[in-house]
């Protein structure tokens, strides 16, 4: 994609995700209801956790105390997830492509001093200040991401400030039948497992498991190389 058609995608995807913030930011990021409590929407983001979190701790925290590891959340919207992995972990940094998710988010994690929140460029992750990180997590996050350059962007600079041998967990949009559009921010981009294996492979990854391919939800297991 070339450089200005590139900036215009991650330009539109910053406002829209600005807009759908101000028009109702909770709703955008879990789509199960329209009325979200606080009590409610936090809940539902410890359920996130507890279905993908804690049952997987062997390949998360590989022996390591959670509450020494430095763990990163790509898209963390308005801190539904990102509050559940701040109670769990000592150190967790999320990144978000609307300055308004962003607000929300840091509101949402204020009791948690080990938490930080940054507004990024949809694309890169130059706003972290640290390194080293012990574990990656994004959820419902690329299924929305229209541009196969940005979400290989993404995964590259996951593998640039993970450890060697830490896992970055996450999901693509499996569906190949999906007809997308470069600039539908909703919709996006679909993998193949074939085309998963291949990003891993490009991004510095060995992609020890996946499940879900051809279906909406794809998740991935990238261990760093």
């Amino acid at each position: 994609m070339e450089s200005q058609k590139l900036e215009q995608t991650l330009d539109k995807m910053r406002r829209d995700w600005d807009e759908r913030a101000r028009e109702n930011a909770r709703f955008y990021v879990n789509t199960e209801r329209t009325d979200w409590t606080d009590q409610d929407f936090y809940a539902s983001g410890e359920r996130t956790f507890a279905e993908e979190i804690l049952t997987d701790l062997t390949n998360i925290c590989q022996g390591k105390d959670p509450r020494q590891m430095r763990v990163l959340e790509i898209g963390c919207g308005a801190g539904r997830v990102t509050r559940a992995l701040s109670k769990y972990f000592g150190e967790v940094h999320a990144v978000d492509v609307s300055g308004e998710m962003v607000a929300l988010a840091t509101e949402a994690v204020k009791p948690f001093p080990g938490a930080h929140v940054y507004q990024n460029n949809g694309m890169d992750l130059s706003v972290i200040p640290v390194a080293d990180f012990d574990f990656a997590f994004s959820t419902i996050v690329f299924q929305h991401i229209p541009s196969r350059e940005v979400i290989y962007n993404y995964v590259s600079e996951v593998s640039r400030l993970l450890r060697p041998g830490a896992l970055f967990k996450f999901q693509v949009q499996g569906d190949p039948t999906l007809q997308t559009e470069v600039d539908d921010t909703w919709l996006g981009v679909p993998f193949s497992d074939e085309q998963a294996v291949e990003m891993a492979e490009k991004c510095g990854f060995e992609p020890r498991y996946r499940h879900g391919a051809g279906q909406q939800y794809f998740w991935l297991w990238f261990f760093k190389r």
